[in-house]
């Protein structure tokens, strides 16, 4: 059965964690997760991804370019959709297959170029895409989870969460299916920990009285993917 009150839990538990990171740090977190830098998509990038990977390339990046100029004045509702729509349509292809690595973060514009990612690359891309759009920061959350009913039977997945209000039920943004739906609908999902431009939060785990670690592990795939964002093709 779905589990409305558990993503909510998890939501206040993400205003809490993120409250006490901030006081356990003296505000140090605030410059390990920056925002990143601003998403352009120069006539330098366009020519690396075609120079890299031919003409089709340039023109996923050229459409990515006119997603990005979307109005701002467009609801939050419709910018979602948008950007889950045209992520979407980007084949599913696992990090060691496409990229030679067991873990790679890629940024949005060498996935698009490559025409492949994993389950992070389409969250990572619909996130910065979202910012760039005009959706706040702190109504956006990259999210593990864990998934059930897929093959294998439960893995760790990611996806990308929005929350219209902080404590508001949050829509799911996934690869897996096509559809925006609310998490209450996706009983498939377990939240486990989440984390956005400003900072990480920890889901506690069901059953257990700790907060459940290992978010540390990838800071450093963010922070390096932020890096590259620009220089992808240099």
């Amino acid at each position: 059965m779905p589990d409305p009150a558990g993503w909510r839990r998890f939501a206040r538990q993400c205003a809490l964690l993120l409250l006490l990171l901030l006081l356990s740090m003296g505000g140090g977190i605030l410059s390990v997760w920056s925002a990143g830098p601003e998403v352009v998509v120069s006539d330098k990038t366009l020519s690396g991804a075609e120079r890299r990977y031919g003409v089709e390339a340039r023109k996923r990046l050229v459409l990515w370019q006119q997603l990005l100029a979307t109005p701002h004045s467009r609801s939050d509702l419709d910018k979602l959709r948008l950007a889950n729509d045209f992520f979407n349509t980007i084949p599913f292809v696992s990090d060691l297959d496409h990229w030679g690595r067991e873990d790679y973060w890629a940024t949005p514009a060498e996935m698009l170029a490559s025409n492949g990612g994993d389950c992070e690359d389409f969250s990572i891309g619909k996130y910065f895409t979202l910012v760039a759009m005009g959706v706040a920061v702190d109504k956006l959350r990259i999210t593990y989870v864990q998934a059930r009913n897929y093959n294998p039977v439960s893995q760790a997945h990611m996806v990308l969460t929005y929350y219209a209000t902080p404590a508001a039920m949050p829509l799911v943004l996934d690869n897996l299916i096509p559809e925006i739906k609310p998490a209450s609908q996706r009983p498939d999902l377990t939240p486990v920990y989440s984390f956005n431009g400003a900072g990480l939060w920890l889901a506690k785990a069901r059953g257990e009285g700790k907060p459940v670690s290992g978010g540390s592990d990838n800071i450093s795939l963010w922070r390096d993917l932020l890096t590259r964002m620009g220089k992808e093709f240099d």
